[in-house]
């Protein structure tokens, strides 16, 4: 499964013509879509089973981080109600 390719533009309306506000909101951009990840990550060859390996690291500690986050709600919603 392809990815789509992904095209970042900040225009300088959207920052009031403020450049360093452009260059911050680009890097921000840049990052969620993943493309610096994508260039790390191609830089080098890896074997198919390393891959299988990070991502499946990579699930678990997702895991493990929306847990943590759930049961902080949780903590939170109850400490509320007292």
């Amino acid at each position: 499964m392809a990815k789509k390719p992904v095209n970042v533009s900040v225009n300088s309306n959207q920052c009031r013509g403020n450049h360093e506000r452009m260059i911050r909101r680009f890097i921000k951009k840049t990052k969620k879509a993943k493309i610096t990840e994508q260039v790390r990550d191609r830089r080098h060859y890896k074997k198919p089973s390393l891959k299988k390996k990070e991502k499946r690291e990579r699930a678990a500690r997702r895991r493990r981080r929306d847990e943590q986050k759930r049961l902080k709600a949780n903590q939170n919603r109850d400490r509320r109600k007292k």
